[in-house]
């Protein structure tokens, strides 16, 4: 069995990067018999983590022999997995030829299922994006979101042709696991959040697609892409913070991503900003009813504001500056509170803040977060540093796309390698 012959299940990917990036990353084989697809699967991962080697470094990273490494390359060479890159001169003996990715070797697509908009991205064996779609809509309509999505895989096998839509590994989606909750929040009707949650997304888009089809919540998905792809390369345990039209994250516990018993481990979102005191008393608010993009789109609407200020950046700007300063007050307060109510219960080397806005605004909402954690008490308890994501709004769809493509490569069946000891 080669390493294209995978099983379905949940994986990991991501770009290459520098060695101290993924440190506690390492793939490590054996060269005891019967492991062919393991280690051909550990010499991939290798290469995608450190990113072009010789054979020599691929066998002092991996622990395998040079006769293992020699064999194992020549077969994922010939299967278009790798490619040889120019040779290395200058060192005693022989110079040596690096060995990468080859990007033409498998494919994968990534949906992400939002409640305001979908995008569709395809990426390349490096975790590229090749072609990248969008849709806006003011509300979800299951039917219609369906008839898209098929109408784009269609577009996507057509581009691709004969030969290389045979690579296509799968499709992975990346959606909220309730996109009908919160009604009143979201101006939902009734009928329409009965839809979704009479419908089994997965089953529905594999009724159309001619490749195998995943699922996650979307917000894990965009973790799993700053896990592989981004800063969370060097951080081992991490609460990650999306925030979108509504604040979501997730969480990874010694370089695995923690799904949790129904899937749905780092819903910050969720988390109450005050105590229930008694029981005839509301119950309390929840981070994303102030914390999430439409609280700000909601104060701009209601000054008679554009609500698509920060596509433009114009978020800092007058006349919209003023709310979102006030809404930045706000947010930064309430996820400072999550971040000190997470950190006593995981002891936490970081938390990472993401969201589908401009960098500009991602670094206005950091700083009021990091202004306002010492209103809260950090004793007995380190305070983990805030750290700004790197892959921005295209994190859920990508994620969701490295999810087939790392269930056919990946070494360990459980997403993310282990750390090593």
């Amino acid at each position: 069995m080669n390493a294209r012959d995978g099983a379905s299940g949940d994986a990991r990917g991501g770009c290459s990067g520098s060695a101290s990036d993924v440190a506690h990353l390492r793939p490590r084989g054996s060269s005891q018999g019967g492991l062919r697809q393991y280690n051909e699967r550990v010499v991939l991962q290798a290469v995608r983590l450190h990113g072009a080697l010789p054979s020599a470094d691929i066998a002092r990273l991996t622990h395998l022999t040079a006769q293992t490494i020699s064999l194992i390359s020549k077969r994922l060479l010939d299967d278009g997995l790798l490619v040889k890159g120019a040779p290395l001169r200058g060192k005693v003996g022989q110079p040596s030829v690096p060995l990468s990715l080859n990007p033409d070797g498998a494919f994968a697509v990534g949906i992400k299922v939002g409640r305001r908009s979908m995008d569709v991205l395809l990426i390349d064996f490096t975790g590229a994006v090749r072609e990248r779609s969008t849709l806006e809509y003011r509300l979800p309509d299951p039917d219609l979101l369906l008839a898209e999505i098929g109408r784009r895989l269609a577009a996507l096998r057509r581009k691709l042709g004969p030969g290389k839509r045979q690579l296509v590994q799968g499709v992975g989606i990346a959606a909220p696991l309730s996109i009908g909750g919160w009604r009143q929040l979201l101006g939902f009707p009734p009928a329409l959040a009965a839809r979704w949650n009479a419908l089994d997304l997965q089953a529905a888009v594999q009724a159309l697609s001619p490749w195998p089809v995943s699922l996650m919540k979307d917000t894990a998905a965009a973790c799993i892409a700053e896990l592989v792809a981004g800063r969370g390369r060097s951080v081992k345990s991490f609460l990650y913070v999306f925030v979108d039209t509504f604040i979501g994250g997730g969480l990874v516990l010694d370089s695995q991503l923690r799904a949790g018993a129904s899937g749905n481990a780092g819903a910050v979102g969720s988390l109450p900003l005050w105590l229930a005191r008694n029981v005839n008393d509301p119950m309390p608010a929840q981070l994303l009813s102030v914390a999430s993009l439409l609280n700000l789109e909601q104060a701009w609407a209601g000054a008679g504001l554009d609500i698509g200020a920060d596509a433009r950046g114009l978020a800092l700007a007058p006349p919209w500056r003023e709310q979102t300063e006030r809404w930045l007050a706000q947010a930064g307060a309430a996820i400072a509170q999550a971040v000190n109510s997470a950190t006593c219960l995981l002891d936490l080397d970081g938390v990472i803040v993401d969201g589908s806005f401009s960098r500009e605004l991602l670094a206005a909402l950091l700083a009021s977060t990091q202004a306002a954690l010492p209103r809260y008490s950090w004793e007995g308890v380190a305070q983990p540093p805030l750290l700004p994501g790197t892959i921005g709004s295209d994190a859920r769809a990508l994620g969701g796309a490295l999810l087939p493509l790392y269930a056919n490569f990946a070494p360990d069946r459980e997403l993310f390698m282990k750390v090593a000891s």
